[in-house]
């Protein structure tokens, strides 16, 4: 692109003399400590996109989304709560180690390290993981998503495989960058997945069950309320 901040605009207009410089350690932010005052993070690249997506799910995430004293406001969907509910066969909706946004329903599947945005579907024995989705996705029964970014109102078929086989994705027309990041543009078609696809899903979801037991265990106060959360990063500074 010939219009990134940090790889375009910044340097030409330091080569035409007319960048300015403001030192973002005189930042006087209520609510603020020296951990998190002067957060910044260039999102250039697709990589770097995912990774500052990926930060905010960590215990203590450098961006704190908790200082009530200093709010970040946005244009709020006008979304239901996320729901979590029972699939098919009494399987368990289920959210560890995540953001889920607004609108969000997670019905008998599996989302692990992963951003959700509003409005975003997770069918049944569907398993996301280490994953940012956009909203209006729908993961299809029974299908994995695995290290991808989905733009808006990607429809993941039933059963289909992403982020698990990088031939694959690639010979699909999905992006897959450096680091094994598979992307989808917006709105972009999602084959239906052929015999060897089924196959690839389905190895990758008996393993479900151990995850979520495993996740369980290690984060025992996984229901930590924001008040508890913020209080952390404030005694962390």
């Amino acid at each position: 692109t010939k219009h990134d901040m940090g790889g375009d605009i910044i340097p030409y207009f330091v080569g035409q003399g007319e960048a300015g410089v403001y030192d973002f350690t005189l930042n006087d932010i209520p609510g603020s400590t020296e951990r998190d005052r002067t957060y910044w993070r260039d999102v250039g690249t697709i990589d770097s996109f995912y990774d500052a997506h990926i930060d905010l799910i960590s215990p203590l995430p450098v961006f704190n989304l908790y200082n009530s004293e200093w709010p970040i406001y946005t244009r709020q969907s006008i979304s239901p709560p996320a729901k979590f509910v029972r699939g098919e066969n009494d399987t368990v909706g289920t959210a560890l180690d995540s953001i889920v946004s607004s609108g969000v329903v997670i019905s008998g599947g599996v989302v692990e390290g992963s951003v959700l945005s509003n409005d975003v579907f997770v069918g049944n024995g569907s398993r996301v993981i280490d994953s940012v989705l956009m909203d209006k996705v729908n993961i299809g029964e029974g299908a994995v998503v695995n290290r991808a970014i989905l733009d808006k109102n990607v429809k993941v078929p039933a059963g289909a495989a992403i982020g698990l086989d990088h031939e694959l994705d690639r010979a699909r027309g999905f992006k897959v960058t450096e680091s094994g990041i598979t992307v989808l543009a917006k709105g972009q078609l999602v084959p239906e997945p052929g015999e060897e696809e089924l196959a690839l899903s389905a190895r990758n979801l008996h393993q479900v069950p151990d995850a979520v037991k495993a996740a369980t265990a290690n984060y025992p106060e996984i229901r930590e309320s924001v008040e508890q959360v913020a209080a952390v990063h404030a005694e962390t500074a």
